[in-house]
């Protein structure tokens, strides 16, 4: 089968990707091992999409499509330091309608995917598992489990953080474990939660609160992998008890809507998103901590560049050329790397013990809190 374009994962990245290339002239085949299913009741893996990528979603025809009762506006969001430290951003001072969107990772791929699978240039190779990958000057060819072999000239590798087509490509990637694991659940709660969103830097690690519609919440707790043990652990009643008085009961009593679910948690960086003939996005392409809520937003933002790309490419030139994929690696690189340094960053000066530390960041905190100009510039840049 030839394709001008295959693209390896049917995550948000790649689904996105091959929806934003409707419009093209491209032929697209997407790979994935099995198709998106809806969760009974709510999916605890929640996304806050930034307003950017609400546009981006709005422009390739999915936003429109969303259930609006499942998706929730953030419209204030406090941050608190572990020694008094304290930070707020408000859509309304900032003079924006809303700072982002709450939604569950599920909505968004089963919309995706139907997308993708009425759309006409894109052929869905589901369910397909890559076995081999050859890069070579002509053509890639990618061959599935089943014997079917692919040529095309362009390979995107959007097959998260541990991708089989990048490690087939011999591009080489360095993690960071934070010796942090996260724990996920949705919670109904006792008081409204005002479209508040909340984020405290603890001792035992970052806790955020996120807001869902009605008065409901998810939550992503950053902490050492023996205290993830521990909240996993413990019955519904007693980790939702936890976790209210991790964050200062500001919600009432809480009530488990999802069972709780944790994860490992690491940086990665690759040396490079593109080679001839292969493009990287999404989790592929980089990792980083959940504190600055921005995974999948860096994700969705490649498949934007990468698309815009493909699309403004002369049909003289071919969509695998190295020199014309360094156009997208470029046009990505610094938000990437800024990002990556700047969470990092944040996640060791609060993982840093003693009392000096926690007074310095924690003024650095409130010293941002009171200029009004520096937190309308964080907004802006957040929300793309």
């Amino acid at each position: 089968m030839d394709f001008d374009v295959v693209i390896v994962g049917g995550g948000l990245a790649g689904l996105s990707l091959a929806v934003a290339l409707k419009r093209s002239r491209l032929s697209i085949g997407l790979v994935e091992g099995r198709a998106p299913v809806q969760p009974e009741g709510w999916d605890a893996r929640i996304y806050a999409i930034s307003p950017a990528n609400a546009r981006f979603l709005t422009d390739i025809g999915a936003w429109r499509h969303l259930d609006p009762a499942r998706i929730q506006p953030v419209r204030t969001m406090e941050v608190y330091g572990d020694e008094g430290g304290r930070l707020d951003f408000s859509a309304y001072d900032a003079g924006v309608a809303e700072l982002a969107w709450i939604i569950e990772s599920s909505l968004m791929q089963l919309e995706l995917w139907e997308t993708a699978r009425r759309q006409g240039n894109v052929t869905l190779l589901c369910p397909g598992v890559p076995r081999s990958l050859t890069l070579a000057g002509d053509a890639a060819t990618l061959t599935l489990a089943d014997g079917k072999q692919l040529r095309s000239r362009l390979v995107v590798a959007a097959d998260g953080a541990d991708s089989w087509t990048r490690a087939a490509a011999g591009i080489e990637v360095a993690f960071k474990p934070y010796e942090q694991h996260g724990v996920v659940a949705n919670f109904a709660t006792e008081k409204p939660h005002r479209e508040v969103a909340c984020q405290w830097f603890r001792h035992d690690g970052v806790l955020a609160y996120l807001p869902l519609p009605g008065n409901l919440i998810s939550i992503v707790w950053s902490t050492p992998p023996e205290h993830a043990a521990e909240l996993l652990a413990l019955s519904p009643e007693a980790f939702c008890d936890r976790v209210a008085d991790a964050g200062g009961r500001r919600l009432g009593a809480l009530s488990l809507v999802t069972p709780p679910a944790g994860f490992p948690l690491r940086l990665m960086r690759a040396p490079r998103m593109v080679a001839p003939r292969l493009a990287l996005i999404g989790d592929a392409a980089h990792a980083i901590h959940p504190l600055s809520g921005h995974g999948i937003n860096l994700g969705f933002q490649d498949a934007r560049v990468l698309a815009e790309t493909l699309i403004q490419q002369p049909e003289h030139v071919d969509c695998g050329d190295l020199a014309w994929l360094r156009r997208f690696e470029r046009a990505r690189k610094e938000e990437v790397i800024a990002l990556q340094t700047v969470t990092d960053s944040l996640q060791r000066l609060f993982a840093l013990p003693g009392q000096p530390f926690a007074l310095l960041r924690n003024a650095g905190l409130n010293f941002t809190h009171r200029l009004p100009v520096v937190k309308d510039l964080l907004v802006r840049y957040a929300m793309g």
